[in-house]
């Protein structure tokens, strides 16, 4: 990957990487440096081959990507680790295999089970990044269980009017501890996240129309003009502004 020392990878290894980046796969082989460059030509059955197409396997890939419904998926992304390596996880392994199974077999309902099949392939990955010592990032936050409680609190009800003192009584530690403990496992301070969330929500309330004093009510401000100023700080445009330009399809 593009600014990373290089990766070893394994037998039933799993690699996710949550941003799109530049990344070069290479052989430990020497013998695989005489390959001549091709195309990849796919199959009947579906995959894809670089080589010699008639030849057995040497290595196989399971390549995927997913994509966040949310418009603010730069928000969950920018709190994950930029890459998660999980090795010899038998249970990411058999997802994997169900995974390749179900794609194979070209069954009734085969979108939706391979949808949720996905979807819990991604949550044991993100489950074992949080374990195994992921980066700071929202997943070492709710893995920790006072933080958790404090996370929880501003999703369920960013309409309140948090105080730092408020957050940290609510994960049962001092005010300072609470701010350094949070700094250091999610890499933002505590009204620091409070707001990109705020925000975040800001902007799917006016892409679904609402109107800038309500969506300043369900985010926490007690007018429409102090919503108003932080979100042009925050977004680099007025929220009735950018309302107005989604709904002529601008991209922003």
């Amino acid at each position: 990957m593009e600014g990373r020392e290089a990766l070893t990878l394994g037998v039933n290894d799993f690699v996710l990487i949550p941003a799109a980046v530049d990344c070069i796969m290479m052989s430990l082989h020497p013998e695989a440096e005489e390959m001549p460059l091709s195309e990849p030509v796919r199959l009947p059955s579906g995959e894809f081959r670089l080589g010699d197409l008639a030849g057995p396997a040497n290595v196989r890939n399971l390549i995927g990507h997913c994509e966040f419904a949310s418009p603010d998926a730069a928000l969950l992304v920018s709190l994950l680790p930029e890459l998660v390596h999980v090795r010899g996880q038998s249970n990411l392994a058999t997802l994997v295999a169900l995974v390749g199974e179900e794609d194979r077999a070209n069954k009734p309902g085969q979108g939706i089970v391979l949808a949720h099949l996905l979807e819990v392939m991604l949550i044991e990955a993100l489950r074992s990044a949080a374990e195994f010592g992921a980066s700071p990032g929202l997943l070492r936050g709710l893995a920790d269980g006072r933080l958790a409680v404090a996370i929880r609190r501003m999703h369920e009800a960013p309409e309140r009017a948090w105080s730092a003192a408020e957050l940290a009584k609510e994960a049962a530690l001092s005010r300072s501890a609470f701010f350094e403990r949070f700094n250091r496992e999610v890499g933002l301070a505590p009204m620091e996240y409070l707001l990109t969330w705020r925000m975040a929500l800001a902007k799917r309330l006016l892409r679904n129309g609402y109107r800038v004093a309500e969506v300043a009510a369900q985010v926490g401000y007690q007018s429409a003009s102090s919503f108003s100023v932080a979100f042009s700080q925050r977004e680099g445009v007025p929220p009735a502004r950018y309302a107005r330009e989604v709904a002529e399809g601008i991209s922003l």
